[in-house]
């Protein structure tokens, strides 16, 4: 029996990339249910799993960082294929280059910050 949040990131992933190939969608699934993203929505949890996953499975970062590319810029140079795989399954939002940060976040300490150590580990 699924858990209302795993209910929520479900209908999250359904409703922001109905087209993910279903072994995709499992695994951004799987990701956004991940420990470290419950204190997350479960939108924000699901985007930034579709994100890492697509990066990483779907684009050359990590061939980019294995040449020596810092994360930053192999962040950029992957961006527009990011974006494409977003759009041949029907995302309905893409990743903005101007964007630091795709959503507000808290710190260890509880203030607004980055998200960064949560979303190192995903990837």
């Amino acid at each position: 029996m699924a858990t209302e949040r795993q209910k929520a990131i479900a209908r999250a992933l359904t409703l922001t990339i109905p087209r993910a190939p279903y072994l995709d969608a499992e695994a951004i699934r799987e990701a956004a249910r991940a420990r470290h993203m419950r204190g997350l929505s479960p939108d924000t949890a699901l985007w930034l799993a579709a994100v890492a996953h697509i990066r990483h499975a779907h684009t050359d970062y990590d061939m980019l960082m294995d040449d020596g590319y810092d994360r930053d810029a192999a962040r950029f140079f992957v961006l527009d294929e990011i974006n494409g795989v977003l759009d041949h399954w029907g995302a309905t939002r893409r990743l903005d280059p101007d964007a630091v940060d795709e959503e507000p976040r808290k710190n260890v300490a509880g203030d607004a910050g980055s998200h960064e150590d949560e979303i190192e580990e995903i990837e």
